[in-house]
């Protein structure tokens, strides 16, 4: 029996159930375990030069990371659902025009989402941190940026 596959007999269950608390799904947690003991595959050689004990510790945080990645990519699809497909669907008539929409799609698309949400949608960059996981400090830097792309475009 190799390494993964107790691995895999010893601690499956285990994160299964683990998992399920996190997840409140149960068959979601068993995807989640099984994507984990998939990067386990791909990681066997570094996984061989661990104790039992590191391996189940690692295999713990893959399944975490792999949980709040999904629960990221999740609030973004929500996110983005939400969002005007055009600017004309949110500007004001004064502002409506081609230039604000071309403006708008030339953002890079994680810059757009936090620019449109900030200061179209009036959320402020603690509770944008807050829905995207980053630190308030991360969403100001990519509103800036975000400004800095719309002026560069403004004077081209």
């Amino acid at each position: 029996m190799t390494m993964l596959e107790a691995l895999y007999r010893d601690y499956r269950d285990e994160l299964i159930r683990w998992c399920s608390t996190m997840t409140q799904d149960r068959s979601t947690a068993e995807d989640l375990v099984q994507e984990a003991f998939w990067k386990a595959m791909n990681h066997e050689a570094m996984l061989q030069t661990m104790t039992v004990s590191q391996c189940r510790a690692w295999l713990y945080q893959v399944v975490k990371n792999l949980f709040i990645d999904r629960t990221r990519h999740a609030a973004y699809e929500a996110v983005m659902d939400e969002l005007p497909e055009t600017a004309d669907e949110v500007f004001p008539s004064a502002y409506d025009s081609v230039i604000t929409q071309e403006l708008l799609r030339r953002l890079p698309e994680e810059e757009r989402v936090l620019f449109i949400l900030r200061y179209i949608e009036g959320y402020n960059s603690t509770e944008l941190g807050k829905l995207f996981s980053l630190s308030p400090g991360a969403v100001r830097a990519r509103l800036s940026s975000a400004r800095h792309h719309l002026k560069k475009e403004l004077e081209d």
